[in-house]
């Protein structure tokens, strides 16, 4: 049986938006990311462990550029292969127009997922702000 501190659940919390202390509940006011309004409304606290999840000011505004500019640039995985890149026609164009689409849609996930990935760098796993009382 996996111990209470087990670190093999890493990836799939942090991709389905888990608490990084707990990994149980959810950070997310909502679940869903509409409306995008609310799309980065972090809880309060994490409703099992008590971990503060509003205690640092940054969003993760970098990390989400890095995460945008590396799907920029995964875009030639599938962009290349099926159409091809040269410079004498113009599929350069083509090409950022299609990576620009994808990234579009595929920003509200990224905004979350920086959120995230900036909770799991500063957040320690199992290490709970909230103090037990016991008699």
């Amino acid at each position: 049986m996996a111990s209470q501190t087990s670190k093999s659940a890493l990836i799939p919390a942090l991709l389905t938006m888990k608490c990084p202390s707990c990994r149980k509940s959810t950070v997310f006011v909502n679940k869903s990311m509409f409306p995008l309004g609310s799309l980065l409304l972090l809880k309060d606290e994490c409703e099992v462990c008590g971990e503060k999840m509003k205690s640092e000011s940054n969003n993760g505004g970098g990390i989400n550029y890095a995460l945008t500019m590396v799907l920029f640039f995964l875009n030639l995985l599938w962009y290349w292969p099926i159409f091809g890149l040269s410079y004498k026609d113009n599929s350069v164009y083509y090409f950022l127009f299609a990576s620009l689409a994808v990234v579009i849609f595929a920003q509200p996930y990224l905004m979350r997922l920086s959120r995230m990935l900036y909770l799991y760098l500063y957040v320690g796993f199992g290490h709970s702000r909230r103090v037990v009382i016991e008699d």
